[in-house]
């Protein structure tokens, strides 16, 4: 991802009204080089394609969640298998238009926007270890689960019948996708790289963990850039300082045996 890029996403997720397909296709085009302009409109388009075969004139909260699920976990075959938490692709939002496959957040970003598009009343819902989509109001609890196909979740799991359903904003479900990123990459020491970027992509945006600066200080550190690693231990330190000053000293220790490792 080039340095405009980059500037595109963080613009992009400090706008008003974040396009959240754009800031998944310009986070995908870290992963995959190939990922052009003209392979983003690609994407873009087909969003608008399969908006384009919802019916017209679709007015209550079940009609919709009714026609999306019929289409995409239907007659598209969209939805998810184990296999996809195994796999990159599954995070990045044109892989899982062109292979119909992807983990619940992913697959959840399609439903959203095509039902979007078409007009619907739809949010996306971040569950304990899952993500599905709600049609209508929240009140309503009108949800499904994309990866099951769009399966009608009503007020079964536990975890959907208590507490609040806030509607999950754009830049939360981003900075999840990256969480996911960061997760599978840190299962797999030898792409660290992958997880450098998740990490270099969650701080762009408006609203993230402070830990995030930290992480990415160990980060470096590990893949043997020791300086620039201990260099940001050391900034660190100064945040938290006003905090918890014993954490920040512990920090700073971090930094020195950083350095150290340069001898």
């Amino acid at each position: 991802m080039s340095a405009e890029s980059r500037e595109r996403f963080a613009e992009e997720a400090r706008s008003e009204r974040p396009d959240l397909a754009l800031l998944c296709l310009l986070l995908a085009a870290e992963a995959d080089p190939e990922l052009d302009e003209r392979a983003m409109d690609w994407a873009q388009i087909e969003l608008d394609r399969l908006a384009g075969m919802l019916p017209y004139g679709l007015r209550s909260a079940k009609a919709w969640a009714s026609a999306v699920t019929e289409l995409l976990g239907g007659r598209m075959g969209f939805h998810g298998t184990p296999a996809d938490y195994d796999r990159l692709s599954s995070s990045l939002l044109h892989e899982v238009l062109r292979r119909r496959r992807g983990l619940p957040i992913l697959l959840s970003v399609v439903w959203l926007e095509v039902a979007r598009r078409a007009g619907a009343p739809v949010y996306g819902l971040g569950l304990p270890g899952h993500f599905v989509v709600g049609f209508g109001e929240p009140e309503e609890g009108l949800v499904v689960d994309p990866f099951a196909g769009g399966a009608s979740l009503g007020a079964g799991p536990a975890e959907l019948a208590a507490g609040p359903r806030t509607p999950a904003r754009t830049r939360d479900i981003v900075l999840r996708i990256l969480n996911n990123i960061r997760a599978w990459a840190s299962a797999r020491p030898e792409q660290s790289g992958v997880a450098l970027w998740a990490l270099d992509l969650s701080l762009l945006l408006p609203s993230h963990p402070a830990s995030l600066r930290y992480e990415r200080a160990k980060l470096l550190v590990e893949r043997g850039e020791f300086v620039s690693g201990a260099t940001e231990l050391e900034s660190y330190a100064v945040v938290v300082d006003a905090i918890d000053p014993g954490a920040a000293a512990r920090v700073r220790s971090e930094a020195t045996a950083a350095r150290a490792l340069l001898n």
